[in-house]
C-alpha cells in the first residue's frame, strides 16, 4: 500500500481574484490552498480548518492586512500560525510594521520567481527547521548584568531565537558557533566594553553591516555620538518593552530587506 503524505494547508488572503488564481496554480502541487478575498472570508475559513500557514496581503478593501494579523495574534487559537505578508509595498515603514506585528517574512510583489515564495514557505513548515529555530532571526545580547539578559530574553524570546552572554570576552568564541542577525551590547562591561566588541564583530565575515543596538543607563550626548560614529542604534536602561520590540523589529526588517534583495539578485543572475 502506498502512503501519500498529506499536503500542508495554506490560506492565501488577497482581494485580487486573479492573483489568488495565479498563485494557487503555482502552489497547488506543493500545498493544499484555500483562497480568501477578505479578512471576513479568512475568519470564516478558520471556523472550519486551522492552516499551517497564512499568506496575507496588506492593501485590501475593508480590513487591511495589518489589522487582520492583529486579530489573528490576539486569538490563542491562531496566535502560533505563521503569517507571511505578500505585498506590493516596499517601503521600510510597512516592512517594519509587518515584522513588529508578528509576521515571519515579507515578500514583495511581483516575485522574481515562485521559487522564492516556496522557499520562504518551506522555512516555516519544515519540522527540522522549526525544531532548530533556523527560521527565526537570531539575536545575541551581551551584558554583564544577568537581570538585563533575563529581561531581554523574556521580551524577545517568543519572536526570536535569543542567545545571551554575560562574559563579553567569550563573544568571539560564541560567534564561531552562531551567526546573529542583530546584537544588543551593553556600553560598560569588564574586560571588553561595547565599543571594543563592535570592532571585533565588524571584522568577522558576514557581520560588516549586522545591526547593533547599544544598551546604556547614561543617555549622554557623548554616548549617543559614539553610537552614531559606529553606525549603531542605542536605547536607555531600564529596558522599555515596547521600545525594544520596535527597535529590534525595525533593524531586523532592514536586515531582512537586504537579504531579500540579495536573494532576488542571485535568483535573477542564476536565471540568466
Amino acid at each position: 500500500m502506498q502512503i501519500v503524505a498529506t499536503k500542508k494547508k495554506i490560506i492565501m488572503v488577497d482581494d485580487v481574484n486573479f492573483f489568488l488564481l495565479s498563485m494557487k496554480q503555482k502552489l497547488k502541487d506543493h500545498y493544499q490552498i484555500y483562497s480568501a478575498q477578505s479578512a471576513a472570508d479568512l475568519f470564516e475559513i478558520l471556523k472550519i480548518i486551522v492552516p499551517d500557514l497564512i499568506l496575507l496581503d496588506i492593501n485590501m478593501a475593508g480590513v487591511d492586512g495589518f489589522e487582520t494579523i492583529k486579530r489573528l495574534k490576539a486569538n490563542e487559537q491562531f496566535i502560533d500560525i505563521p503569517v507571511i505578508f505578500l505585498s506590493a509595498r516596499n517601503d521600510e515603514e510597512s516592512i517594519t510594521e509587518a515584522f513588529s506585528l508578528g509576521a515571519v517574512d515579507f515578500l514583495i510583489k511581483p516575485f522574481p520567481t515562485s521559487k522564492l515564495l516556496v522557499s520562504s514557505i518551506e522555512r516555516q513548515l519544515d519540522p527540522e527547521l522549526l525544531e532548530a529555530n533556523i527560521n527565526r532571526p537570531v539575536v545575541l545580547a551581551i551584558d554583564d548584568c544577568p537581570s538585563i539578559l533575563q529581561t531581554v530574553n523574556h521580551i524577545l524570546g517568543k519572536r526570536y531565537k535569543v542567545h545571551t552572554l554575560s562574559e563579553p570576552e567569550k563573544a568571539k568564541e560564541l560567534l564561531g558557533i552562531i551567526s546573529p542577525s542583530l546584537f544588543l551590547l551593553d556600553y560598560k562591561m569588564p574586560v571588553l566594553n561595547g565599543f571594543e566588541l563592535v570592532s571585533i564583530i565588524r571584522e568577522l565575515p558576514g557581520h560588516e553591516t549586522t545591526p547593533i543596538i547599544f544598551l546604556t543607563s547614561e543617555a549622554t550626548t557623548d554616548n549617543i555620538s559614539v553610537a552614531a560614529n559606529y553606525s549603531c542604534d542605542f536605547m536607555v536602561k531600564p529596558i522599555n518593552k515596547v521600545v525594544l520590540l520596535k527597535k529590534v523589529a525595525k533593524h531586523l526588517a532592514n536586515f531582512m530587506m537586504r537579504q531579500y534583495r540579495e536573494t532576488a539578485l542571485r535568483d535573477r543572475l542564476g536565471k540568466n
